[in-house]
């Protein structure tokens, strides 16, 4: 009996301390504080009622410094190499290229105008009066004429290009004044290229007007053979070269401005050309 009395006694005595500690009052959730509903987090009010502008003006903020304690990378500066208008890589011309070429030089409409206005040049000047005159007179003239093209570009562009490793073709300058221009196509006729794409005494050009000039005293009427007329026409040749790369070095420029001042009567004309009768168009004065 003594224990359950025992027992009463520390029950009724439990009961009124946890009935006081139910009964201690909550703190108010603080202005600044989130309130939690369900699954989601109230703004504080003070954030609710700052407007949207102010927000994102401390979120940049906020954000610029982090930034700040990032430090930036510095990417290293590009070194260029190669200047934006310089030539492009050099490639050689092999032996069969230059066989091609020859060949190409051979058969190109510019290579029969040429033979054909030098022919009709010395008939009007009286040059070899021993062909005579009239059409006949005239094709003798072009005969010849065609034997000095023809052998110049056999002797030089293949036979002699091949054997000394040079390039017999002209490669335009990149400079951009006129007095410039005009000095490196003049001196181009004693300087060229070799295989190796350096600059070296224009071996062949020399040597091939030379020996086209001696091979000439076999077909020429006789008045006009003999060593002074050979060394006459020899410089004859070395000056046709000098024109003939001015030409060439100058003729993109020409073809320009009279594209641009070109009749439209002409470009009508031009756009009724087949397109592969202007592929056979004459191409005198390209890099070949």
């Amino acid at each position: 009996m003594k224990q359950v009395a025992s027992l009463i006694c520390a029950l009724m005595l439990a009961v009124p301390v946890a009935a006081a500690q139910n009964c201690v009052p909550r703190q108010p959730p603080s202005a600044d504080s989130p309130v939690q509903t369900g699954s989601q987090t109230e703004e504080p009010a003070s954030e609710q009622g700052r407007p949207q502008s102010t927000q994102t003006s401390n979120t940049k903020a906020a954000t610029a410094q982090s930034d700040a304690k990032v430090p930036a990378t510095v990417n290293p500066p590009t070194i260029q190499t190669q200047p934006p208008d310089a030539p492009s890589i050099y490639v050689p011309l092999s032996g069969r290229g230059k066989f091609n070429l020859f060949v190409r030089r051979t058969y190109s409409p510019y290579t029969f105008a040429s033979a054909a206005f030098g022919a009709t040049w010395a008939q009007m000047w009286g040059q070899w009066y021993q062909y005579g005159g009239g059409m006949q007179g005239w094709g003798k003239r072009f005969g010849a004429s065609l034997a000095d093209t023809e052998a110049r570009s056999f002797i030089q562009t293949f036979v002699l290009s091949t054997l000394l490793h040079q390039d017999p073709r002209y490669f335009p300058s990149q400079k951009k004044h006129l007095m410039a221009r005009a000095w490196y196509a003049g001196t181009r006729v004693l300087v060229t290229k070799n295989d190796k794409g350096d600059n070296t005494f224009n071996e062949s050009g020399v040597l091939g007007a030379l020996f086209t000039s001696s091979l000439q005293n076999a077909y020429y009427p006789r008045s006009d053979r003999g060593f002074g007329d050979t060394m006459s026409r020899f410089a004859g040749a070395i000056g046709s070269d000098a024109t003939s790369n001015m030409l060439r070095e100058f003729w993109p420029d020409i073809k320009r401005i009279f594209r641009k001042h070109e009749p439209e009567r002409i470009k009508k004309m031009e756009q009724k050309i087949p397109g592969r009768l202007q592929g056979m168009a004459p191409q005198p004065f390209s890099r070949e």
